[in-house]
């Protein structure tokens, strides 16, 4: 049976999905409002295993596509994403069984929340990320091969589409981020839809109970007077791999992303050495004095050193004390297939993985 969410996971899974959301994702902050606000009005959420999954149950894909640093001057209305599921279920012309989301990591962790809010079906605790990264196709279905199409896309001034076929997982990431780059850099999305089959076989399986769990860990570290970001570590199988203060951020919006680089000068064990982490909404590689210590697809984390919340790329600002965790990925997007597409060249970057917990 599944589990009901109560406030406290939902309070949990805003600090947990803000850190695994690696800098990207867009802050929870503001869905995490709306979730709870609409559980104070008496609406509850039903979180289920992807085991409990038909094999030919129909399960609808959510995000929001976009600009982190567009999130957070733009609000996100729960009835847009769960106007992208009715528009894709009309297209497909059946209902859906269950909603989860594209990407555990930042706001997009809440948006299966939003939409079931409206649509009353339960949410899958599994993503296909687990994480967040920048573009459509960095995902599990993706590198397991499964259809790219259809996509629909909602935006709140009554912009509807649906992308109806595409030859490649890649095409659609350009279809669909020129839409959202039209509709303002931010768009509510529902991806392709899947199988119950599929996710078993193909999602990022209890990625949301991992992320109420590590908010969990630092509400407990914090109660104890404990260091939150080695609680953190902890309990994720990460290292702490720096510490020290940002001194220096530059950012831009283009194409859709927010993309720059960020600098941190060390403090304490890393007096004198300087940190640099390059940015695509996500944080996709650091480097220790010019060279590499952590690339994508691990999970390359900045969190306030005392509080252990996440800073992200949208949010990290001069003077911030800052330590930087590295969690590892699942094993999927480690494997051959999967650095194809969510590996350094994937993201531009002429580097070969440097695994950071080796």
């Amino acid at each position: 049976m599944g589990r009901a969410l109560t406030i406290t996971d939902v309070d949990d899974l805003a600090v947990g999905a803000w850190i695994i959301g690696t800098g990207g994702g867009g802050s929870p902050h503001l869905n995490h409002l709306n979730v709870r606000q609409v559980m104070s009005g008496g609406r509850t959420f039903e979180m289920i295993d992807p085991t409990e999954l038909e094999d030919d149950a129909r399960v609808a894909v959510v995000s929001t596509m976009g600009a982190p640093l567009v999130m957070q001057e733009r609000l996100q209305d729960s009835r847009d994403v769960a106007r992208a599921v009715e528009i894709m279920a009309d297209h497909i012309g059946a209902p859906f069984d269950a909603v989860m989301a594209t990407e555990i990591g930042g706001s997009n962790a809440f948006q299966p929340l939003m939409a079931a809010a409206h649509l009353d079906i339960p949410v899958v605790d599994a993503d296909a990320m687990g994480r967040a990264y920048p573009e459509a196709q960095m995902t599990s279905f993706a590198i397991a091969g499964l259809q790219p199409w259809p996509l629909s896309l909602v935006d709140p001034r009554g912009i509807e589409a649906v992308i109806s076929h595409v030859p490649t997982w890649k095409w659609m990431e350009r279809a669909s981020r020129v839409l959202t780059v039209e509709t303002g850099s931010m768009a509510a999305t529902c991806k392709a839809p899947r199988t119950g089959a599929e996710v078993k076989r193909w999602s990022v399986a209890n990625s949301m109970s991992l992320a109420i769990g590590l908010g969990a860990t630092v509400r407990r570290a914090r109660a104890e007077h404990a260091d939150p970001v080695e609680a953190v570590a902890d309990a994720a199988g990460g290292r702490r791999l720096f510490g020290g203060k940002v001194t220096d951020v530059e950012r831009r919006t283009t194409g859709g992303f927010l993309r720059g680089m960020a600098v941190v000068e060390g403090l304490d064990g890393w007096s004198g050495q300087r940190l640099e982490l390059d940015f695509q909404n996500e944080w996709l590689v650091a480097r220790l004095d010019g060279q590499p210590i952590a690339t994508v697809p691990h999970l390359i984390c900045l969190l306030d050193a005392e509080s252990g919340t996440a800073i992200g790329t949208e949010t990290a600002r001069y003077g911030q004390r800052a330590s930087l965790l590295a969690i590892p990925a699942p094993d999927l997007f480690r494997s051959e297939a999967g650095l194809r597409y969510v590996g350094p060249r994937a993201m531009g970057y002429d580097l070969d993985p440097v695994d950071p917990l080796s």
